[in-house]
């Protein structure tokens, strides 16, 4: 699973092609609000000889489409083929996620991670992520921010309803666990790898990220310790031994009792490892 999403704005090639060695795990090229309007159309042609070039060594590549009347102008201009897949900015409903699909035509199985971004779109968040094209879900909560008139904490612990609610929302619908939001403060390095880990322990996997060295910190959170690496490698060891038993259940090295539900978690934790 991919654990760090970078942020780069569409209409610089060189931040765009410096970008791939920063350390991400993907890319999130913007077409959308890190493009001033004026700027769109050479954002388009950028992003389209950037893409031109794609080689296999690259992290994963999603471009954020621009919502509304600008999606069939950005889906004209840029090889989908390329893309890993698309983020559909301001995903307020399930008729959003109608329209992509009807706009990409034969380029409808690019996954998608839909990026809620309003009140109207929270209410419907679990509509949105049960419709057949989403694969991830991440909540703009700048702009969410702006909707509700709400002013964040350094925590944004504001959003926390939100947050849990997005991560209930991917479990129900069995897809992967939501990407954590944005933090404008790249600055205060510790704060940010709080408030990741925060995150991580809440349910969700992977961060968006604005600024290189936010990088890092996202991918250290998401990647299994060796010590929680060979903690889960021996449960299961056990798990598999006792079913190998006839037995359901057994006790972990610290002598607590390990069922199914326990084993869920190992079982993420290893695929998890790098």
């Amino acid at each position: 699973m991919l654990r760090s999403y970078l942020y780069v704005p569409g209409d610089d090639l060189v931040k765009l092609t410096k970008a791939l060695a920063r350390g991400a795990d993907a890319l999130i090229v913007d077409l959308e609000d890190g493009v001033a309007f004026d700027n769109k159309e050479v954002a388009r042609s950028v992003v389209s000889e950037f893409l031109a070039g794609k080689e296999s060594s690259w992290p994963s590549i999603w471009v954020r489409l621009n919502p509304g009347t600008l999606l069939t102008a950005d889906l004209n201009a840029i090889p989908i083929s390329k893309l890993d897949g698309v983020v559909l900015a301001k995903t307020d409903s399930a008729s959003d996620l109608d329209n992509l699909v009807s706009e990409l035509g034969e380029s409808s199985d690019v996954p998608v991670m839909a990026l809620v971004e309003s009140g109207f779109g929270v209410t419907n968040i679990l509509d949105v992520v049960n419709h057949e094209s989403v694969s991830l879900l991440q909540v703009g909560e700048a702009d969410l921010a702006a909707d509700l008139g709400i002013t964040p904490d350094s925590r944004s612990s504001q959003f926390n309803y939100v947050r849990q609610q997005a991560v209930v929302a991917c479990a129900a619908a069995r897809i992967t666990a939501p990407i954590a939001p944005v933090s404008t403060n790249f600055r205060d390095l510790e704060l940010f790898r709080e408030t990741t880990q925060s995150l991580a322990d809440m349910g969700y996997f992977g961060r968006a990220c604005i600024h290189p060295a936010q990088i890092e910190i996202v991918n250290a959170v998401f990647t299994p310790t060796p010590e929680q690496l060979e903690k889960a490698l021996d449960t299961m060891s056990r798990y598999e031994a006792a079913l190998a038993s006839g037995s359901g259940v057994c006790l972990d090295a610290d002598g607590r009792l390990v069922d199914e539900a326990i084993i869920r978690s190992a079982r993420r934790v290893i695929a998890n490892q790098r």
